[in-house]
């Protein structure tokens, strides 16, 4: 009689897609910063929407009191971009105004203060550093975006460690790799417009 086990050991190649599974997220967001990348011309106006976006997924998360709703609210960020373009409006105001009203959604619903608060301190920052990217010469103006970006990437990895039912994880750590290869590329490219 044989000691041995009969079923074969897992290999390294047996656990790449589970870890691929897990990790899902930082696919996404590669995807989507070369998408955001490659498709330029990038002007401080492009990352400043994104920013736009990326702040307001965080708020109706928390206006909602649903991490889900940030995925959610990638898809509705998006929608405003476009109907914006095809309205000939600007969609940063569109987005900006969207995420003012949910502000107003989360106090209405009587959103956890301490991270309603968080999320509008966040709006307020980010919406300062977006009007200063606006306001300088395109150069400057998208190394403030940049910026923007890449601190918005360090505000992932925040929540992403400390504050994980504020928005889903999964949202946070796709963010993350969106947002700081993405701060990177526009960085570098600040220097050479």
């Amino acid at each position: 009689m044989s000691t041995h086990s009969t079923t074969a050991r897992p290999t390294r190649l047996h656990r790449v897609p589970a870890v691929l599974r897990r990790r899902w997220p930082i696919a996404v967001g590669l995807l989507a910063a070369a998408a955001i990348v490659l498709t330029g011309p990038l002007g401080p106006d492009d990352v400043a929407v994104g920013v736009a976006i990326a702040v307001s997924c965080y708020l109706a998360a928390v206006a909602f009191s649903r991490p889900w709703m940030a995925w959610a609210w990638c898809l509705v960020g998006t929608g405003l971009v476009v109907a914006s373009r095809l309205l000939d409006v600007p969609p940063l105001l569109t987005n900006g105004v969207a995420a003012v009203v949910l502000v107003g959604v989360g106090i209405v619903r009587g959103a956890a203060r301490p991270a309603l608060a968080r999320q509008t301190a966040g709006l307020v920052l980010y919406g300062a550093l977006v009007l200063v990217a606006l306001s300088v010469p395109p150069g400057p103006g998208l190394a403030v975006a940049a910026l923007a970006l890449l601190g918005h990437g360090a505000w992932d990895l925040w929540h992403l460690r400390s504050h994980r039912g504020d928005v889903s994880p999964s949202l946070a750590e796709a963010c993350v790799a969106l947002d700081v290869p993405a701060g990177v590329a526009v960085l570098l490219l600040a220097f050479v417009v």
